[in-house]
């Protein structure tokens, strides 16, 4: 019975590496124009416009939702009074809606006596079309006033659309994270920066193979490194990258188009719009919408400072939203404005990705999670990999590791059987003397029954 149920459990285990193989999510990649990659594993869940009735979301858990015109939902969490918790939201308007400068939603975090423990807002601004927006809320022990104690709170999400406005059922994305504990929590530092490094770096070289296919959603988003990369973007489309970046490392990025090959070059404002977004997908900044004009232009992010723990000190969102190592998201959109002026063929988008310093030492005690930069980040940005593929190779190399162990376990069973069976053989074979031919007529001693 014990040879039976390893063989079976090596066999599951092989079925296993197959169904990883699988994985819903890695068809996302490359999606279409106004298609957005949802994590498949994601739970349903519906917003309440009663507190009393919201649902409790889990650490450490992705959901899917949906918020309409100008809804308040409420999304309940139970909190101890030790862990910082964060809440991201992103929504996903529909394709075709009309937007303007003002409409957003804003997520905040709220005590039972809805006392706001703090809150972040996402807006369209002057690139006024639909497009992914992300934000988030936290609590914060020791940070966010009255909001310590144990118990229950609330996550609140408001849409803002104007009347004249799309006011349809958007899609909502929530994660629920939360902070590792601090390793040494009286040394860490309670004054934000003031001063970094200020001057952009040159760009950096491009690869050979430098063509890197954006994902459709945070899920799927693809890994790159310190280089220049290539893409081409749909208008109507936005395109979703990670960058690995590490306690006291700098970001820098650059995103540019090419020129058109049309005779006519009509002007197009606010054409490219593109965004930065942490680990936790807590908004960082944006910059200002680049305008095209059919020739070669680009944009870049101002100077961010080198990530630290004591970043989250500071007042504004671009400084203290560099607060954690990790996965750091870009996403870039491009207008559909543009198909009315070049028509529907994609343009090529160029990203100059650069990523200056050592890495330092983690603040947290133990396993950071998604708040660090492991050796398999690493890999994943240098093979240029998805989000979904990198996570389906870890579950493969974990698969195969449970192949071997059975494989090995097996086979140790069936050698150690193979040799006590020979060893019982011999051990007869010597304990029956050796009998005078003819003495026993038919080939062996009478047995004992």
């Amino acid at each position: 019975m014990r040879r039976r149920s390893r063989t079976r459990g090596a066999l599951a285990a092989v079925a296993a590496v197959f169904a990883v193989a699988a994985l819903p999510g890695q068809a996302y990649a490359a999606g279409e124009a106004g298609t957005y990659a949802f994590d498949p594993d994601a739970e349903s869940v519906t917003g309440a416009e009663v507190s009393a009735d919201a649902v409790a979301l889990k650490p450490d858990t992705v959901y899917k939702s949906a918020v309409s015109g100008t809804q308040k939902l409420y999304y309940r969490l139970n909190l101890d009074a030790k862990t910082n918790a964060y809440v991201s939201a992103v929504v996903v308007p529909k394709g075709g809606g009309k937007v303007v400068y003002a409409d957003g939603f804003t997520v905040s975090i709220r005590d039972s006596s809805d006392d706001e423990c703090s809150s972040q807002d996402a807006m369209f601004g002057s690139a006024e079309y639909p497009r992914p927006l992300a934000a988030y809320a936290s609590r914060r022990i020791e940070e966010d006033g009255n909001c310590q104690d144990a118990g229950t709170y609330y996550v609140l999400v408001e849409r803002d659309s104007k009347p004249t406005s799309d006011q349809g059922e958007w899609d909502l994305e929530l994660r629920y994270v939360s902070e590792p504990e601090l390793a040494h929590p009286s040394a860490a530092p309670t004054e934000a920066p003031t001063s970094w490094p200020s001057a952009s770096p040159p760009p950096p070289a491009a690869a050979t193979d430098n063509t890197r296919r954006g994902g459709a959603g945070y899920y799927d988003a693809t890994s790159l490194e310190t280089g220049e990369w290539k893409d081409r973007i749909e208008p109507g489309q936005t395109l979703f990258y990670r960058v690995p970046v590490d306690w006291g490392q700098q970001f820098f990025a650059t995103a540019g188009l090419s020129n058109s090959t049309s005779e006519k070059n009509p002007y197009v404002s606010s054409a490219l719009a593109m965004s930065l977004d942490n680990p936790a997908l807590g908004h960082v900044g944006e910059v200002s919408p680049m305008s095209y004009a059919g020739k070669p232009a680009s944009v870049s992010f101002d100077p961010l400072p080198p990530v630290a723990y004591e970043n989250r000190n500071d007042s504004s969102d671009d400084v203290r939203g560099m607060r954690f190592a990790g996965w750091y998201y870009l996403s870039v959109s491009l207008s559909p404005a543009v198909a009315k002026a070049y028509g529907d063929k994609p343009i090529t988008l160029t990203l100059q990705i650069s990523v200056k310093g050592q890495a330092a030492r983690t603040p947290y005690k133990g396993d950071a999670g998604i708040f660090a930069v492991t050796q398999g980040d690493k890999d994943a940005a240098r093979q240029g990999q998805s989000g979904a593929q990198a996570a389906a190779d870890s579950r493969s190399s974990s698969t195969m590791k449970l192949v071997a162990a059975a494989g090995i376990g097996a086979g140790t069973v069936l050698v150690l059987w193979m040799g006590v069976w020979t060893l019982v053989a011999r051990r007869r074979a010597t304990a029956v003397p050796a009998a005078p031919t003819g003495q026993y007529p038919y080939g062996g001693p009478p047995r004992a029954w």
